[in-house]
């Protein structure tokens, strides 16, 4: 009986040892990934395309009314995605912005309703959080808004003293950080419990892409103007680095962590080009490949050995293997997709 009772509580310590060495599960909801699907947003064509995310056929597609469509956020179960429909132009050149964001459920792959966002316009950057809450920002309105996706209603709006395009919120849902590109100098910093602009962190030539690590210690914000990205601790927003990204002619357009954290990926929208950099050493040798036309968006397989760079300029997708550091693979897809994930 000892016996049995001995080699039960080893067997207990030793699940106990490999659960404690085993990687923290990704909590953060808003660098998606998964093994059910491929959602793309065909924004030059103003589509919503979905593809097989093992054989990259595209599966089905529908076209957005009042569109075109841009962003995306999914929702913490995988059963929703929402996208912002922000107007019939661009940044800085929007002249009939929209008020909408679209709701479409992942499993028909049809959309199924909109929020209407009124009296705020221009809805652009999506994020989510644990409990499902959906936020976005109106860069025309200035605003960050707080949506309750179950009520469709909006439950806080709040200044962020700039054009936010994208953001960034924290895995633990308690702040966000806001991209104002280059219509004013700073991230703005936003309490969500507290509902205020409580900081700005300020960037020189202004804020183009901009991501958090999955731990929601650092957050990533790239430079407007020149190839580097400003590293800002989350717990005292102050900016800590400032790490060049080689061969770019100008600040990247994104920059995101693969699910384990251990790269990042960035594309410089004017070269062509997509980096991959080992967030252990950030300073350390980077992997600069040659991938297509005008790279937008970036997304990565469950496993993180699959990066799949979207190139907006010519409607075509580069498959990069991670591990062996080389694009293995460009398939066709739409016209132009700004933004894409795995669910």
């Amino acid at each position: 009986m000892h016996r049995k009772i001995s080699v039960l509580l080893l067997a207990l310590a030793v699940v106990a040892t490999f659960t404690s060495l085993a990687p923290a599960a990704n909590m953060d909801f808003n660098n998606p990934t998964g093994t059910q699907g491929l959602i793309m947003i065909d924004k030059l064509g103003g589509f919503v395309r979905f593809f097989d995310p093992v054989s990259f056929k595209e599966l089905s597609s529908f076209a957005i009314p009042d569109g075109p469509p841009h962003e995306l956020a999914i929702s913490p179960d995988h059963k929703t995605a929402y996208i912002p429909i922000y107007g019939d132009g661009v940044y800085g050149r929007n002249p009939h912005p929209g008020h909408v964001i679209a709701i479409v459920d992942l499993g028909s792959k049809k959309m199924t309703g909109t929020i209407d966002v009124s009296p705020y316009i221009a809805p652009h950057g999506l994020q989510v959080d644990a409990k499902g809450t959906l936020y976005a920002t109106c860069d025309l309105s200035r605003k960050f808004l707080v949506i309750d996706p179950k009520t469709r209603a909006i439950t806080a709006a709040i200044d962020t003293e700039g054009t936010g395009h994208w953001i960034a919120v924290l895995p633990d849902g308690s702040k966000a950080y806001v991209a104002n590109k280059n219509d004013r100098l700073f991230v703005s910093v936003i309490d969500i419990k507290a509902r205020k602009m409580i900081g700005k962190v300020d960037m020189p030539n202004g804020t183009q892409g901009i991501t958090v690590s999955p731990d929601g210690k650092r957050v990533l914000a790239v430079d407007y103007k020149d190839p580097k990205f400003m590293v800002i601790d989350t717990a005292t927003d102050k900016i800590v680095d400032t790490v060049a990204v080689e061969k770019n002619q100008t600040g990247p357009f994104r920059v995101k962590y693969s699910p384990d954290g251990s790269k990042l990926v960035t594309c410089d929208s004017q070269a062509g080009l997509a980096n991959i950099i080992n967030t252990a050493d950030l300073h350390g040798k980077q992997t600069v490949l040659t991938v297509g036309k005008t790279p937008f968006g970036i997304a990565f397989s469950a496993d993180s050995k699959t990066a799949l760079v979207s190139n907006h300029g010519d409607g075509t997708i580069s498959v990069i293997d991670l591990p062996g550091a080389k694009v293995v693979n460009t398939f066709k897809a739409g016209t132009g997709i700004e933004t894409l994930s795995y669910y």
